[in-house]
């Protein structure tokens, strides 16, 4: 077969092969301090679900460098990558940031007679303070309370966004539901570091609002994973001692009383 016409299959079979590229969803911009931490969840679909994942680096989805895979190697230097198959999101963690890191990044889906399937996003290093950042990307709660996140930008006038990863992306700017749960919102201006907070409560948890959501401002992105937990429950044992020799003795009867404690658990 003739180069060129060898040339024009693959563009083609490429082509094909991406029809279907957003179906691993992810955050866009994320922007972290020097020396910090991030993790980054990527969705996939159903399909997906036994298929291999990876990390890869650079600019282009077919020229990218692969850091780590979910088969191997599954840690790389500060960079380590996870597959919650059940949940269906892979996620990537790098530890020590520096701006030497500061790059564009592919979360990909590998696929067999088809071209991969991926999506990329940009990380921005810097030693200033970031253009979005939340105090933890971790957050627990309660079946039945509330938690609160508080999402830091500088740029001023704009207002941030509140988000649930996957499902639609559906996105708040004032109060309101996101699947069900309430959301409260309040955005205003930090005294001490002339930025913007806003400050997100999410309301009457339930074990299926676990999952991915984000904070959103211009670009800018930051990922925080919310876990709730059941309500644990509180068992008091009461338990009687008895000073025995202080009985057969016989010493006071005060002595022989049993004293009573309550151990909680």
């Amino acid at each position: 077969m003739a180069p060129h016409l060898l040339l024009v299959l693959h563009i083609l079979f490429f082509l094909t092969g991406l029809s279907d590229t957003q179906s691993v969803p992810t955050v866009s911009l994320v922007s972290v301090k020097q020396g910090g931490s991030i993790t980054i969840p990527c969705l996939y679909d159903l399909r997906y679900r036994n298929s291999v994942k990876y990390w890869c680096r650079g600019s282009s989805i077919l020229g990218c460098s692969t850091v780590v895979r979910t088969d191997h190697p599954m840690t790389s230097g500060k960079t380590s990558i996870s597959d919650d198959i059940n949940q269906r999101i892979f996620t990537v963690t790098m530890t020590s940031l520096s701006p030497s890191d500061s790059d564009y990044y592919w979360c990909i889906v590998e696929r067999k007679n088809k071209a991969d399937d991926g999506v990329q996003l940009q990380l921005s290093v810097t030693p200033d303070t970031p253009g979005l950042y939340v105090d933890q990307q971790e957050v627990t709660g309660v079946v039945g309370q509330n938690v609160t996140v508080r999402c830091y930008y500088s740029e001023a006038g704009a207002r941030g966004r509140w988000c649930r990863m996957g499902g639609g992306g559906k996105c708040l700017l004032n109060s309101g539901t996101l699947d069900r749960p309430s959301v409260t919102l309040h955005q205003q201006t930090n005294i001490v570091t002339n930025g913007n907070v806003l400050t997100v409560i999410m309301s009457a948890l339930r074990m299926v609002d676990t999952g991915w959501y984000r904070c959103a401002n211009g670009d800018y992105q930051m990922p925080v994973h919310i876990t709730v937990n059941q309500q644990t429950t509180k068992q008091h044992t009461t338990t009687f001692t008895q000073d025995i020799s202080a009985c057969k003795s016989g010493e006071s009867a005060v002595s022989c009383q049993p004293s009573v404690s309550n151990i909680q658990t």
